[in-house]
């Protein structure tokens, strides 16, 4: 094997790291969601451990990145492919941090019944799960045409977002005792509302990757 085939190899194996990286988070919300919406402290729990494998992986991924660029004084369309990677694992492992964030807010909403429905949270956690999983897709295969589709479900997301804090900042005035709840389901939507976010960042660095330009696909 060349020192190019080599190389070629390497980022090939990083790439992987990276999808799985991508999968666990994605995972992650998806079950914290779920969690949320059952009540189910036990899962909670579950996603909080669930962590530190994620931190790991892009932990190892920075390394190996790190490690490429050292030995092999990439040109500048590998280097950017590198520096793409570690972005986009940066994006991915904030959406597991953001999931643990969802459940810590279920367990502290606990058995509590719901103070008002939760639809639009639902649709919002759906929409976002769709984008991440569509993104990872164009990114593994450097689809610019799928990732400039992200920009119309954030939008969806972004509107979503507005009418449950809406409804919720309107529940304060008339249910004072459910404060706490209205509080923690407001950093629920937020959550997920970044988690929207972190996937239209990944679609922008798939252009930069592809173009050799940045584009900002949310303004």
């Amino acid at each position: 094997m060349s020192v190019r085939e080599r190389f070629e190899h390497d980022i090939k194996s990083v790439q992987q790291d990276l999808l799985e990286l991508c999968q666990k988070s994605i995972e992650s919300l998806d079950l914290s969601f779920q969690a949320f919406v059952k009540k189910d402290i036990e899962l909670a729990l579950e996603i909080i451990d669930m962590d530190a494998e994620i931190n790991r992986l892009e932990e190892a991924i920075n390394d190996r990145v790190i490690l490429l660029i050292a030995k092999q004084q990439p040109v500048a369309t590998d280097l950017r492919r590198l520096m793409v990677i570690i972005k986009a694992s940066a994006d991915m492992e904030r959406v597991g941090d953001y999931a643990v964030n969802i459940a810590k807010e279920t367990i502290r909403i606990g058995q509590e019944p719901f103070i008002t429905s939760i639809e639009t949270l639902e649709d919002m956690c759906s929409q976002t799960t769709t984008m991440l999983r569509q993104i990872v897709e164009a990114f593994m295969n450097e689809d610019i045409a799928k990732a400039k589709e992200i920009a119309e479900f954030d939008d969806r997301v972004d509107e979503l977002y507005g009418e449950t804090v809406g409804n919720l900042l309107r529940l304060t005035s008339v249910k004072i005792e459910s404060i706490p709840q209205i509080t923690y389901l407001s950093f629920i939507a937020r959550y997920i509302e970044r988690c929207a976010d972190h996937a239209t960042n990944i679609a922008e660095h798939l252009f930069y990757l592809v173009k050799g330009q940045h584009y900002e696909l949310n303004n």
